[in-house]
Formats: C-alpha cells, sequence, structure tokens
C-alpha cells in the first residue's frame, strides 16, 4: 500500500494528538509514504506556531523538527508544479473546499497518477469527503 500523508494526519503523529497511533500504524504498513512540500510547510509552521506561543519548548520544537526531517528522508516528497497549482485552482466535486486542502487532494491526485494504488491518509473531514468522490481511497477507515 502506498499512502498520501497530508498535513491534518501528519501533524497527529508528529504532535501526539488523539489519533497518533492510527497514523503512525499506517505509516508503518504503507510500502510507500508520499507527501507534498505543502504538507511540510504546515508542519514546520505548525511547530513554531506551538513554540512561540509557548505550547513547546525550544528544545521539544526542535526535536520534532528533527523528527520530522528524518522521517521525510525516506518519503517521497512532491514538490509544487504547474499541473498541481492548476488543479487546486479548478473546481472539486462536494465544494465549498478551502484553498490549502484544495491543494493536498491535487496533490494526491499527482501521486495517484505516479502510482496507480495511492490512498489518501486524512484526518480533515472536507479532504475525506472531496477525496472520495474523485475515487481516491480514504485512510483511516
Amino acid at each position: 500500500m502506498n499512502i498520501y500523508i497530508e498535513s491534518s494526519a501528519l501533524l497527529a503523529w508528529l504532535l501526539r494528538e488523539p489519533d497518533a497511533a492510527r497514523v503512525e500504524s499506517i505509516i508503518d504498513a504503507a510500502d510507500n509514504v508520499v507527501t507534498s512540500d505543502l504538507a511540510l510547510i504546515e508542519c514546520d509552521r505548525a511547530i513554531h506556531r506551538q513554540t512561540a506561543l509557548g505550547r513547546l519548548s525550544a528544545e521539544a520544537g526542535a526535536r520534532l523538527a528533527a523528527d520530522l526531517a528524518s522521517q521525510e528522508a525516506s518519503w517521497t516528497v512532491l514538490e509544487f508544479t504547474a499541473k498541481i497549482i492548476e488543479r487546486a485552482r479548478q473546481p472539486f466535486p462536494d465544494e465549498p473546499i478551502r484553498s490549502l486542502d484544495a491543494l493536498h487532494v491535487a496533490f494526491a491526485l499527482q501521486a495517484k497518477k505516479d502510482q496507480s494504488d495511492v490512498a489518501l491518509l486524512t484526518l480533515d473531514d472536507r479532504i475525506k469527503r472531496v477525496g472520495k468522490s474523485l475515487g481516491l481511497a480514504i485512510l483511516p477507515l
């Protein structure tokens, strides 16, 4: 199984939120993990935000950033391309969908084109709804 992991699931795993164990088991079982520059930016920004707000110490924030970088090294990271941006700018089934969510769905569709058996790993209900309507397999079930 190959997965595209977007930021809601990635942040749950990284920040050890309630769904972290479930997300981690899916990541561990995956043959290939695909994510995007967008997801990584969102995770880094969340770490910076949590540190600035005093919810994470500087040391904890640095540890999380290092954990993310370590994992990312073994994943396929999709970059922004004109095709991704163009797809995100188009209508989606089951609108409305926010801009960043549309970009994640566009990245997941690209991952599916690159590797046909890609499931979208997300905890975001809007992304689940739109991804499913576009024929993407959704995890967790």
